[in-house]
């Protein structure tokens, strides 16, 4: 596919809030959208959807964490702890005691984050034409995670539990969630452009039974399922899995470019994509509430140029 010089073949957001849209599908957060997302907030129950950052130099805790083969596990650090100060660290005056430490943290593949529209593209341009060449070794001078991080989400989520649809606690490796299984669940009826798609695989829990496991094929969305929420002006996909998509069991993509979620939402539509979200109370909490929608808050942190950044993302019931 040549698409240097052109804009992709069939639907895409291109040019749609002009030549210079750095923000994307984060546009349809209209005053309208954000409302309709505070009237999803009917109990006052705040759940978190992130996985905990646990780092490597704490000795087997990143074990109990899932992440991504071959990524690089956040590195925590103790810059002062309570050893300095024992061995005789001078204290901060008026005799205050400090502990300060440090983190450094590639967020994809290792914990609940969100992919910034420069994160995936195909030919010569990112999102909306801009040429891909602005991405260098300094970060993203254009469609960096910090324009997302200054527009914030603040959104009416609707959750598909498609593991729940099955009736499983988690899918299995390789599973696919097509657009016949959206249409089947509640939150299809609800579904409105601008807000936030949350689909659930349950795919965390393998990590639980065995890493190995979790680390090869994993099920997610396919190619049908990716149109159908782009075609849907959803502003955001929010997922468990470490791609949105299903995985081979290499670890990449089973679909053709044309299918490629990452191709389909962020680099055609400009649909950010939080990955590796923890999804399970989530679930629970609002079958047994029999509703699929709340109140989703995400705010990424501003990070210059940056491909992605962590989040918590809290849903409020």
């Amino acid at each position: 596919m040549d698409t240097e010089d052109r804009t992709p073949d069939g639907p895409h957001n291109w040019g749609r809030w002009g030549p210079d849209d750095q923000l994307g599908a984060l546009n349809l957060l209209t005053p309208e959208a954000v409302l309709r997302g505070l009237a999803a907030a009917r109990e006052g129950r705040v759940v978190s959807l992130a996985q905990p950052i646990e780092g490597a130099t704490a000795s087997g805790r990143p074990a109990r964490v899932p992440h991504m083969a071959g990524r690089p596990l956040p590195q925590h650090y103790m810059a002062v702890d309570g050893g300095d100060q024992a061995a005789g660290a001078p204290p901060l005056p008026g005799g205050r005691r400090v502990a300060d430490d440090a983190l450094v943290l590639s967020p994809h593949g290792t914990t609940t984050h969100m992919d910034a529209l420069c994160h995936m593209w195909a030919g010569e341009r990112m999102y909306n034409g801009h040429p891909a060449g602005r991405v260098g070794s300094r970060g993203a001078s254009r469609l960096g995670v910090e324009h997302a991080a200054a527009r914030g989400v603040l959104a009416r989520g609707v959750l598909f539990d498609a593991a729940r649809h099955r009736g499983a606690a988690r899918l299995g490796p390789g599973d696919r969630v097509g657009a016949a299984d959206l249409e089947a669940m509640p939150g299809a009826r609800l579904l409105a452009p601008g807000d936030a798609a949350v689909v659930r695989t349950g795919w965390p829990l393998a990590w639980e039974e065995d890493p190995d496991l979790y680390r090869g094929a994993q099920p997610g969305l396919d190619g049908s399922a990716v149109r159908w929420l782009a075609a849907r002006d959803t502003a955001v996909v929010v997922c468990d899995n470490t791609g949105v998509q299903a995985l081979g069991a290499g670890g990449g993509p089973v679909d053709a470019p044309g299918d490629d979620a990452h191709l389909v939402l962020l680099w055609r539509h400009g649909v950010p994509l939080v990955e590796m979200a923890r999804l399970e109370e989530l679930g629970s909490a609002l079958a047994e509430a029999g509703r699929a929608d709340f109140l989703l808050a995400v705010a990424p942190l501003p990070v210059g140029g940056g491909t992605g950044s962590p989040v918590n993302p809290l849903a409020v019931l």
